[in-house]
């Protein structure tokens, strides 16, 4: 079966007309005949959204009951039953009622499409996973609801309802988006002009994105290698040296003249990675090219004309940057350089040599790899060069009558490479030449003498040098590259302990100091740091390490003020990339040691405030209401205008006295709180009765009756009852705030392990999704309505004493409409583990 094709209707915001354009789509195919039903259209309530549906099939809703409220989901086995041609399915990133099939309505898409049913659909840019950072940096709003991008990526067809800014807003001041009481509120939020035009853009780019994967697609499924310039490209190769800034501002500058223009600078690197530029040379080129607005890319080749072409006709470029060769004039007529072979290979594609000042000036090329051939090796290859020829000529001299002259050849040719083994190319060359003029001398006649008489015998004397010195010249390279090889390993094994650590979050100083005295073979190593009065403290140390950091043989900076340093040991300054690696990672684990303080001390601070935050709170928002009474009851009985009756006086003394016990109760609380911060107390956490502490806090509450418990009476929690009753009283006396008269409040809870979850859900206004976490900062209310009682210091009290308590506190929007406090505390049977 094949699978069912999927056509996405994507916009930059609610109201752009997508579902309109789902609709519209929807009639146009029943009108040809197709078998299309509705699978899920949500209207919002709005009336010419209803009208758009008209006539179309739909496939009745299924019914799912959620926490006392009846939800509507779209039904997918009905849907599945039915097996229309198309289904029309609104708002891909929605999340379904818990007990649907699928967690997300995306997922019943993709059922849906497997069952080889065409699906059109409707998505915003704000809920593509990959975006949700950039949207929410843009609106304020973090989408909770998300789709993941490889399910839009993979639809057949996706098309973009666009609409401008201003006409948006339009809409959504003539009514046609939200209802009247939430125009302004949005006006001025989420749909400001400055937030529908960065969205409007993103998505363009993001479906430009798509365009350019499907072009992409395109020519490699008709095998299309010429370049089409559908937007301008420009590749700028980089060698590494002292011209590489110069030729990206080049190309970043022709980039910027075209409209979508971009610029991606490439390195080509050798496929047996040996020689090549610092890696910390390569990062300061690719951050350069990421500050110009470009891109920074590295390929591995043996050719890089080859490899350069390969990639701009892979990245469809219309233009390659070259820089001017650095190679004399002589040495470039010898040979072309990469510049003309690009040239004469790059077909269709725009090619500018580009001069620049460091170009015709020669210099050693920056892939040319370095000797690597030490002092001491290179005399005794200059020894053995004399020696080794003449040594074994005298042998083969004489012992002449048991071999020829292809005999005394190879063996010298022997002598040759041994020579190129032991000293490198200059003493093999040497080697090489004397060992012509010996068979010239001993073993061609007439003997004795440089001169020759039979003209074979000065060809094949000839040759032997020619070939003596191209065999030296190979086996020096392989010698170099073996040894290069063998220190890149060694450098990468390194590298690759090093980065393990950093990934592993190793702070282990005096292993990193072991780890660099064995692969440098030294014999001690040490971290110093300079104190203000000059003198010098060891940080770390092994082995046997210097006195100083004069003392020591090779040192690299940390910072300005720590040095890395060894002893026994040294290299040239070309070769201590590594030292500067593990230089470079003391440095990362000094930082990560200092980060750990600050946030420990970060987290002081803030458990610091917290608790000031919430003793601040508790004394301006809980005192209040008890010293009211108090005074009101105390005035009413001093007052000589009302003569009270004996139950007037005893219901005031009562009311009194309750107050009074309630202010006792709370400044205790206090005090505990006070403790705690300080740290000479620890909060009383006990086992207590979650319906017991539930009824005592709602009971002092004006509107309580309207709060419906629905808590197993045996539900025990881990907690501090006084704190808990600061807690549960302050979420409902705000839920009570915000609920209308005539709706009632739910309690409930549920035990999952050792932790129990204590819901509170109100019907009330809720909350937008971006004001969730500021609920519980202190002098925050909901609207920042003036005539509401209090300031906004109930739900941060809450929230600080539930932490104190080790339980977590958080919100969610009730189904239906209004919001849900989440109460997370720890489980009574916890303290029996």
């Amino acid at each position: 079966m094949d699978r069912g094709r999927l056509r996405v209707y994507l916009g930059a915001a609610p109201g752009v007309g997508k579902t309109f354009a789902m609709l519209d789509e929807g009639h146009r195919r029943a009108e040809r005949g197709t078998d299309v039903v509705v699978g899920y259209v949500e209207t919002h309530g709005r009336p010419k959204t209803e009208q758009a549906l008209g006539d179309l099939e739909q496939v009745p809703r299924r019914r799912l009951g959620y926490k006392g409220a009846e939800l509507e989901e779209m039904d997918l086995q009905a849907v599945l039953d039915r097996r229309p041609a198309v289904v029309l399915v609104d708002e891909l990133a929605h999340t379904n009622v818990p007990g649907s099939v699928n967690e997300k309505r995306w997922q019943d898409v993709e059922a849906l499409r497997d069952a080889g049913i065409e699906v059109v659909t409707t998505v915003n840019i704000q809920h593509l996973e990959s975006l949700n950072d950039v949207t929410e940096a843009i609106t304020g709003v973090r989408q909770r609801e998300t789709v993941p991008d490889h399910v839009v990526r993979s639809a057949d067809q996706i098309e973009l309802v666009d609409v401008s800014p201003q006409a948006l807003r339009r809409r959504m001041a003539h009514g046609n988006i939200y209802a009247a009481d939430k125009i302004d509120a949005a006006l001025s939020r989420y749909f400001r002009e400055g937030n529908l035009t960065a969205l409007r853009e993103l998505a363009l780019l993001w479906l430009a994105d798509r365009v350019d994967e499907g072009l992409e697609r395109y020519r490699a499924q008709h095998e299309i290698d010429s370049t089409w310039a559908t937007r301008e490209r420009v590749i700028v190769p980089v060698s590494g040296g002292p011209e590489s800034l110069t030729l990206m501002r080049r190309a970043a500058r022709i980039a910027s003249r075209s409209a979508g223009g971009e610029w991606q600078a490439l390195y080509v690197t050798r496929r047996d990675g040996l020689s090549g530029i610092a890696p910390d040379r390569l990062a300061q080129l690719r951050a350069k090219a990421e500050g110009l607005g470009g891109s920074f890319h590295t390929v591995v080749g043996d050719d890089p004309a080859e490899g350069i072409l390969d990639f701009a006709r892979a990245e469809n470029a219309t233009q390659v940057l070259i820089g001017a060769s650095r190679r004399g004039r002589v040495s470039a007529l010898l040979r072309p350089g990469v510049g003309e072979r690009v040239v004469a290979a790059s077909g269709d594609i725009d090619v500018h040599i580009v001069t620049h000042e460091h170009a015709r000036r020669g210099g050693p090329s920056p892939l040319r790899p370095p000797a690597s051939l030490g002092r001491r090796r290179r005399v005794a290859g200059l020894v053995f060069a004399v020696l080794g020829p003449v040594g074994f000529s005298l042998v083969l001299w004489a012992s002449n009558d048991l071999h020829g002259l292809p005999t005394e050849a190879m063996t010298l040719m022997v002598v040759v490479v041994v020579t190129a083994l032991i000293g490198g190319l200059l003493p093999a060359v040497l080697a090489a030449l004397l060992s012509g003029v010996l068979l010239n001398l001993l073993f061609t006649p007439p003997f004795y003498t440089l001169t020759i008489d039979e003209p074979e015998n000065a060809i094949a004397i000839l040759l032997f040098v020619v070939v003596g010195i191209a065999v030296a010249t190979v086996v020096d390279n392989a010698a170099r590259r073996t040894a290069q090889a063998a220190k890149a390993r060694a450098e990468a094994d390194a590298l690759t302990v090093l980065s393990h650590s950093l990934l592993n979050a190793s702070d282990d100083l005096a292993g990193l100091l072991t780890s660099a005295c064995e692969l440098f073979s030294a014999r001690g190593a040490a971290v110093f740091r300079r104190r203000d009065d000059g003198t010098e403290e060891v940080l770390g140390a092994c082995g046997t390490p210097p006195e100083s950091v004069a003392a020591a043989d090779m040192s690299a900076d940390i910072d300005e003020r720590t040095v890395l340093v060894l002893v026994g040991s040294r290299l040239p300054a070309s070769e201590r990339g590594l030292l500067n690696a593990y230089a470079a990672y003391a440095g990362v684990m000094a930082e990560r040691r200092r980060a750990t303080r600050a946030e420990v001390e970060r987290l002081r601070l803030a458990e610091a405030d917290r608790t000031r935050t919430a003793l601040l709170a508790a004394v301006s928002h809980d005192l209040r209401s008890p010293l009211a009474a108090v005074k009101v009851a105390v005035s009413s009985l001093r007052s000589t205008d009302v003569q009270w009756s004996a139950q007037d006086e005893a219901d005031l003394l009562e009311t009194i006295e309750e107050a009074t016990d309630r202010l006792t109760a709370l400044v205790t609380n206090l005090l505990d709180m006070s403790r705690i911060h300080t740290g000479s107390v620890r909060v009383a956490l006990t086992e207590t009765g979650l319906v017991r502490a539930l009824d005592q806090a709602v009971a002092p509450l004006a509107g309580g009756a309207r709060i419906e418990v629905r808590v197993d009476p045996d539900l025990e929690v881990l907690a501090d009852p006084g704190l808990l009753d600061r807690v549960l009283a302050n979420i409902c006396e705000n839920a009570l705030k915000y609920t209308p008269d005539s709706a009632r409040i739910r309690i409930d809870a549920v035990t999952d392990g050792d932790r129990v979850t204590l819901r509170i859900a109100d019907t009330g206004p809720g909350v937008a999704a971006g004001d969730h976490a500021r609920l519980f900062v202190p002098f925050q209310r909901l609207g920042d309505v003036p005539d509401q009682d209090g300031v906004g210091l109930g739900l941060a009290v809450a929230a600080g004493l539930t932490e104190a308590m080790g339980g977590t506190i958080a919100t969610e929007e009730t189904p239906g409409g209004g919001l849900t406090f989440v109460l997370e505390l720890p489980a009574a049977e916890e303290v029996q583990g």
